[in-house]
């Protein structure tokens, strides 16, 4: 559920209610069971080298960031968002002092100052509401290193019908009620149900990756009540 780069006038209204929960936003992560863990599992699944170049694509208030830096405290790590609200929580993380936190445009890394070559790449709950992901794709990869590897933390659940059920479920009963009654802001969270349900499953996210030209395109698990609902879909260059 990071900040996502959208057409400007869906964009702005996108970040704007980013910026209402952002205060709010780790305390929802820390109710969520597995949420750090599977950021942890996707971040290491990326097997970059030690002192590689690392951008964290759509890093709201940094938890994928704490990852990515974890994983690889002597890399290189750039996390860029569009929300500032997002960005400014992440910025008093003592984790992520050394980290370079940029406010800009998933779609252009160029005009957002963060351009490439990248090691490695991890996208967190972003792809699925960039207004063309083909587009996105294609500039990411360009943007990573001949061998570099790239991570998408997403849902995927679009023609699954267990885990898309157990999705819908847990977003009308649990996610939505509990982000209003946290934060006071209930639209970002029903926006959040809608978007996994109109994205990509895993075998057709899988295909737009390899029809962008990317290679080795694998998806791993995660386990507990988002087995078969969140993946880490891996890609190299």
């Amino acid at each position: 559920m990071h900040s996502v780069d959208v057409p400007r006038t869906k964009g702005s209204r996108l970040a704007d209610n980013f910026d209402r929960v952002a205060a709010r936003y780790d305390l929802l992560q820390r109710l969520n069971p597995g949420y750090r863990t599977h950021l942890r599992w996707s971040a290491e699944r990326l097997q970059a080298p030690a002192r590689a170049r690392i951008l964290d694509l759509c890093c709201g208030t940094g938890l994928s960031t704490e990852a990515i830096v974890a994983c690889y405290p002597d890399a290189e790590v750039t996390g860029l968002d569009l929300s500032a609200g997002m960005l400014a929580v992440a910025r008093r993380k003592p984790a992520l002092r050394n980290v370079r936190l940029v406010q800009g445009d998933a779609m252009d890394l160029v005009g957002s100052g963060v351009a490439g070559p990248y090691d490695a790449v991890l996208m967190a709950y972003g792809i699925r509401n960039v207004p063309d992901p083909d587009v996105c794709l294609a500039r990411l990869r360009e943007q990573l290193k001949p061998g570099g590897r790239i991570a998408f933390h997403e849902y995927l659940v679009r023609g699954a019908v267990i885990p898309s059920a157990i999705w819908n479920v847990v977003a009308n009963t649990i996610i939505i009620p509990l982000g209003k009654l946290a934060t006071g802001h209930g639209e970002i969270f029903r926006y959040l149900k809608e978007s996994v349900n109109q994205f990509d499953g895993l075998e057709a996210f899988e295909a737009r990756l390899r029809r962008a030209g990317f290679d080795a395109v694998h998806a791993q698990p995660m386990n507990g009540w988002q087995r078969g609902i969140v993946h880490t879909v891996l890609a190299t260059r």
